[in-house]
């Protein structure tokens, strides 16, 4: 995820220094919103559907990104493993 946003934020825009800003804020950001409010330490204790909800919306804004980019496949790629791995961690943790 972190990669797709960097690699969209080095692509946008026009100029070197957005491409720095973007291509560094956009994958900190999503870093720092998921350290607040999704990773299992969060700051903020969320509940589970909240929290599940909020992990939808970072991994579709990274998704979006990469196809933005103009990274089409790789972008449905990512998509589907996405879901797998969301999948397979919902199914092992019984």
């Amino acid at each position: 995820m972190l990669a797709a946003l960097a690699y969209w934020g080095f692509r946008s825009g026009q100029g070197t220094l957005r491409h720095i800003v973007l291509g560094i804020g956009a994958p900190l950001l999503a870093a720092v919103y998921w350290g607040l409010f999704i990773s299992p330490k969060a700051t903020f204790s969320l509940g589970t559907p909240i929290k599940l909800i909020l992990e939808i919306v970072v991994f579709a804004l990274a998704i979006a990104a990469l196809y933005a980019s103009g990274q089409h496949l790789l972008s449905l790629i990512f998509a589907i493993a996405a879901i797998v791995s969301r999948v397979l961690l919902v199914a092992l943790s019984q």
